[in-house]
């Protein structure tokens, strides 16, 4: 089990939700991994990182999986310019791989955003640390635990 997975299921049980962590097989998208659950696209949580041109900082925006992260309401939300951050320095930052970013269990918690259209569902499903893996919580237990402020960031793409 790899060191993400191990720290992602250790942040779980630190907080007292449950070990919901499942394997997702070869989903590469957030409409697979929704097939692979057997949930609506939405559910899936996309962990997106921007670097702070300002602060040098990795900023995450957690999304539903039919949105996208909009770069003009993000740079508003997070009061600097935005840009690509790319895998060294997630991974330096977060602790994780790009496509195994999880909302919870970050090396150094970034600053979060949370898109309101998941707190449309009782249980949503994020990264588990690793881009196969993924576990499920309430959206309510995701912003409290990943200290995110619901806001709005994103521009729908269905």
């Amino acid at each position: 089990m790899s060191k993400s997975l191990k720290r992602v299921r250790a942040a779980l049980e630190a907080v007292g939700l449950p070990d919901t962590i499942r394997e997702t097989g070869q989903a590469t998208t957030a409409q697979m991994a929704a097939n692979e659950i057997g949930c609506e696209v939405d559910q899936i949580v996309k962990s997106i990182i921007f670097l702070g041109q300002t602060s040098g900082q990795c900023i995450l925006f957690l999304t539903a999986g039919g949105n996208q992260v909009d770069p003009i309401k993000a740079s508003a939300l997070a009061g600097e310019p935005l840009g690509k951050a790319d895998a060294a320095v997630i991974r330096a930052q977060t602790g994780f791989a790009i496509g195994g970013v999880s909302p919870i269990g970050h090396l150094t918690p970034p600053r979060a955003f949370f898109d309101p259209r998941l707190k449309d569902f009782g249980a949503i499903w994020g990264a588990a640390g690793t881009p196969r893996h993924v576990f499920s919580a309430n959206p309510t237990d995701i912003v409290n635990h990943s200290n995110a402020q619901v806001a709005d960031f994103t521009s729908q793409t269905h």
